[in-house]
């Protein structure tokens, strides 16, 4: 791969969590009120962190072989181990802007009928693409 050119297979985690500043969000389900991604290309972990009021994109400075998404787990929250695919060469389908839109335009996802968390969750864990 050269310099500048993306990473479409990249190791994912999804991550979701319970915690969240806007009260219409409490109408979610528990647990999966929010969703955020780590991104794994071959140099280190990514935060994709899509909130309301803008997207945080930070590199993780991690030790080498330190377990991200068992350190997620360890503070509460759910994790699915998933991958980047390659986007299919067509407009994803249009959505109003959430993190569950954010999440799954990152990881290269065309699922119109994935709105919510906890959707996403059970959208990644029935795809034979999670480890």
């Amino acid at each position: 791969m050269r310099e500048g050119d993306v990473d479409h297979e990249a190791t994912a985690l999804v991550v979701f969590s319970d915690s969240t500043d806007l009260p219409w969000l409490r109408l979610l389900k528990p647990g999966f009120r929010h969703c955020f991604a780590a991104l794994h290309p071959k140099d280190g972990w990514i935060l994709y962190q899509p909130l309301s009021p803008g997207t945080e994109i930070l590199p993780l400075r991690l030790p080498q072989g330190f377990d991200l998404a068992g350190w997620y787990r360890q503070h509460g929250f759910v994790v699915v181990k998933t991958k980047r695919r390659t986007p299919p060469k067509r407009p994803a389908p249009w959505a109003l802007y959430s993190c569950v839109e954010a999440v799954k335009r990152v990881l290269g996802l065309h699922c119109a009928r994935v709105l919510t968390p906890w959707q996403l969750y059970r959208f990644l864990r029935n795809s034979d693409n999670f480890s």
